[in-house]
């Protein structure tokens, strides 16, 4: 809790753990005496048994009194503990100042003035902004064109690269039930961010890890099944509460954005293996579609209530000369897997998975650093190498 700086009252939390346990115990122990003694009514003297009946009738009443006490108690209990977040990995760096860990490739050197995304979308009409606010309001936007088709290359792109390393790709629901949004640990603590549906108790998932994540509640993995990784195809939905001012300029937050998610449930001692397997999976698109990046280890400070550790990875923007966080990759221990009872069957028993996620490619993000990296002199964009065979073309020319 020091560590991430949380307002965790840890007294008054394990003070509430004590008085459940203890009514579990009373619970418990009234509940076996009661059933002792009704099973003994039968054999008692017909004299003694209206005063047996009517202490069994009372210890019911006591019973049932208890258990609400119990019920009160174990709903105060299970409220507290939903705030508390994670566990923090000890080489997570301290406080709130990320480390950067490597650079990887280098700036272009650009002998004219590069332009932002949005320039270059505009001016190749592949972007648009402003018929996308007629229909659906400001943050939306309208890829078009040649804009349209990079998206969906970027995706199949992706996608096959990683079922080359044993991803399944799936297309989850992206309306989930609360109990998914509990259980993967967006709720409470990110409930401002999230679209809930009016009528049905339904909410639009920010990110496909939550589908998936649920996909397997309740269910035991045998061990050798593991790991088990998946690919979610989504589009994703966040009202970026309080981001107001902040990289509204574009396509870089949105309210909606299409993605694909890397998740993996893993055994437990393999979970700090697995997470740089799939950061290795997130380095390996950004070199191949030769866009300069940077990988961060997130501050305990900063991690989100899920997070046990996590790595970003930041691309460089020639454009708006700064760096744009493109993907994220955390891996969330056991705290998923214990809120939705997602086990694996081992020697000594069933223990609780790990799991990880990572953004294999957040699509917008993607198109605005490739956009700006490889921007010509001229107003085109071409299109790295790699991509090709996804695109059908070798370059974005404006109009005419």
């Amino acid at each position: 809790m020091r560590q991430r700086g949380a307002d965790i009252d840890l007294d008054a939390l394990i003070g509430l753990d004590r008085e459940h346990r203890r009514l579990v115990t009373v619970v418990d122990n009234l509940r076996a005496d009661l059933n002792r003694a009704q099973k003994q009514i039968g054999k008692l003297p017909p004299e003694q048994r209206a005063g047996a009946i009517a202490d069994n009738k009372q210890k019911g009443a006591d019973l049932r009194a208890l258990e609400a006490d119990l019920g009160r108690a174990a709903e105060e209990l299970d409220a507290a503990l939903r705030l508390v977040p994670n566990l923090v990995h000890p080489d997570s760096p301290p406080g709130r100042e990320d480390a950067e860990l490597r650079r990887v490739g280098s700036p272009r050197q650009m002998d004219f003035a590069p332009a932002d995304h949005l320039t270059l979308g505009e001016g190749l009409g592949i972007i648009d902004v402003k018929r996308a606010a007629k229909v659906s309001g400001s943050r939306f936007a309208i890829l078009r064109g040649k804009g349209a088709l990079l998206e969906l290359a970027l995706v199949r792109f992706v996608l096959d690269r990683l079922m080359g390393e044993g991803f399944v790709p799936v297309i989850p629901p992206v309306l989930v039930r609360e109990e998914a949004m509990y259980g993967t640990g967006f709720f409470p603590t990110d409930e401002a961010q999230v679209y809930k549906t009016a009528d049905d108790d339904l909410y639009l998932a920010g990110t496909s890890e939550v589908p998936i994540a649920g996909m397997h509640a309740d269910e035991i993995f045998a061990a050798k099944e593991l790991p088990v990784r998946y690919a979610g195809i989504s589009t994703c939905f966040r009202r970026e509460a309080g981001t107001y001012g902040k990289d509204t300029r574009g396509i870089i937050r949105v309210h909606q954005f299409d993605k694909v998610e890397m998740f993996s449930f893993c055994h437990p001692e393999e979970s700090d293996e697995e997470h740089g397997r799939l950061l290795a999976q997130e380095e390996g698109f950004f070199q191949a579609l030769e866009i300069p990046y940077r990988v961060l280890d997130i501050a305990a400070g900063e991690l989100a209530a899920p997070n046990y550790r996590k790595f970003d990875i930041e691309a460089w923007l020639p454009g708006g000369d700064r760096w744009l966080e493109v993907t994220s990759c955390s891996n969330d221990w056991d705290f998923q897997a214990r809120r939705l009872g997602v086990r694996m069957k081992a020697e000594s028993g069933t223990e609780l998975v790990h799991t990880l996620n990572g953004t294999a490619v957040a699509v917008g993000r993607a198109i605005v650093a490739l956009l700006e990296n490889h921007q010509q002199a001229d107003g085109s964009v071409t299109i790295p190498e790699a991509l090709r065979p996804y695109t059908g073309f070798e370059i974005i020319a404006p109009p005419g």
